[in-house]
């Protein structure tokens, strides 16, 4: 190869053979620029050796562009085999492109899917825990008021009882002075008392009152009739009869 290089005068010779230096070293990006500039020599090689350098770095689009221009001067068999390969290798890099695109999303979508899942189960989670504190209230207020209405129960009943109790004891007392009250009653009865008139007529002590004038006349007629018997007693009955002796002052004309 250096020989070849070193016999070649043409300068596009030289970029030419330093090309096909650079590929076998695998230095593709240097072989390509020196048949890029080995225009001149034969084009169905240079623009082959072209396709192949690009062919190596995966560049297979331009593969095939150099490929079809060197089978546009010269029908090779060789370069129709590379044309082919290239177009394979372009459609399992675009398979291999979309499936990498493809598992990328995927895992993308499961990552999206697993955070919204997780999110749902926080969520869940959350609501469980406000649902058991808001039950855990409930049950909480509900024994409260249970307690209360418990404690109400038991105080009304409490008031009742003290409120029984006490008009228990008012009639208790209330019987108890009624029966104390008919045993003195009973014990001892008040005679009924006789009218002021009647008592001095029961003591047998006459109660002197004014006389009317009938009662005086009949009065005179008594002594009349006494000092004419000669001062003989009368019956208690004469006595009964009037009210007392007359006055003496008084001028009695009983007939």
């Amino acid at each position: 190869m250096l020989e070849s290089i070193k016999k070649s005068n043409n300068t596009n010779e030289l970029h030419y053979n330093l090309g096909n230096t650079y590929y076998k070293k695998g230095y593709y990006d240097k072989a390509i620029e020196e048949y890029k500039a080995a225009k001149g020599v034969d084009e169905a090689s240079r623009q082959y050796n072209l396709g192949n350098s690009y062919f190596k770095q995966g560049n297979y689009d331009e593969a095939i562009k150099h490929f079809n221009e060197s089978l546009k001067h010269k029908d090779d068999p060789a370069a129709r085999n590379n044309l082919e390969l290239a177009k394979k290798e372009k459609k399992k890099k675009k398979n291999k492109k979309q499936n990498k695109n493809q598992k990328k999303n995927d895992q993308k979508k499961k990552q999206n899917k697993d955070q919204k899942n997780k999110q749902n189960k926080d969520q869940k989670k959350n609501d469980q825990k406000k649902s058991d504190k808001k039950n855990q209230q409930d049950k909480n207020q509900n024994g409260q008021k249970k307690q209360d209405d418990k404690q109400k129960g038991q105080q009304k009943k409490s008031d009742q009882k003290k409120k029984n109790d006490q008009q228990k004891e008012g009639d208790k007392k209330k019987e108890d002075q009624k029966k104390k009250g008919d045993k003195s009653k009973g014990g001892k009865e008040k005679k009924p008392q006789d009218k002021k008139g009647d008592k001095s007529a029961a003591a047998g002590t006459p109660k002197k009152q004014k006389m009317s004038k009938e009662e005086k006349l009949k009065q005179a007629e008594l002594k009349r009739l006494l000092k004419k018997m000669g001062g003989k007693k009368a019956p208690t009955m004469m006595y009964q009869m009037g009210s007392g002796k007359p006055k003496r002052d008084q001028d009695i004309k009983p007939w």
